[in-house]
């Protein structure tokens, strides 16, 4: 590993996690949602170091563009006044359970290091064209087609299950008899 290869892990790295707390310690929501992003961005860097092209793609316009796009379309539609007031009694127990957490993270650190005798893993060379999206277009369409195709069927069966719940049990204005429209136009 060069040395700027070496840097760019190291920003993409910190990138992914001052996003990561940054999401986590933001009180104001749109700054958690940036935070979100600066950390999708992150692992999009990671993924590139491990040639995973398609991947970071896919992170970016999927995660980047799609999913925190939404979220910020959420928190703008509900307004500063969906989030809750602030509750002073919560506190000890937040912070009681991040120290617990970070006690419990400290201590496995130390355990896996312990384990480990200072040996380190060394990962073997990717195949060349390994996370190219040639490479996963071919095991989608060739290997993997039924389950690809299935995950679709799945996914389309889902859309039509959220629309006729979003509609609920409307009656349709179409269908109603002659009268009953003219009393529904008079009514307006």
């Amino acid at each position: 590993m060069n040395i700027l290869e070496l840097i760019f892990f190291g920003a993409a790295a910190l990138i992914t996690l001052l996003g990561g707390v940054a999401t986590v310690a933001a009180k104001n929501p749109i700054r958690g949602a940036m935070g979100l992003l600066a950390t999708i961005v992150g692992i999009a860097g990671l993924f590139l170091m491990l040639s995973a092209e398609f991947l970071a793609a896919i992170q970016v316009l999927v995660y980047a563009g799609a999913v925190v796009v939404l979220f910020l379309f959420v928190i703008m539609l509900l307004g500063p006044s969906a989030s809750p007031e602030r509750d002073a009694k919560t506190a000890i127990p937040r912070y009681l359970a991040a120290s617990v957490f970070l006690a419990a993270s400290g201590a496995m650190a130390v355990l896996l290091a312990r384990v480990s005798g200072g040996k380190t893993t060394t990962f073997l060379k990717a195949p060349d064209g390994f996370g190219h999206v040639e490479a996963i277009g071919r095991e989608l369409f060739t290997t993997d087609l039924l389950p690809f195709e299935l995950s679709g069927a799945l996914l389309l069966v889902a859309v039509v299950g959220a629309v006729a719940v979003a509609r609920g049990k409307q009656v349709d204005p179409t269908l109603l008899p002659a009268e009953d429209k003219a009393t529904k136009e008079s009514a307006k």
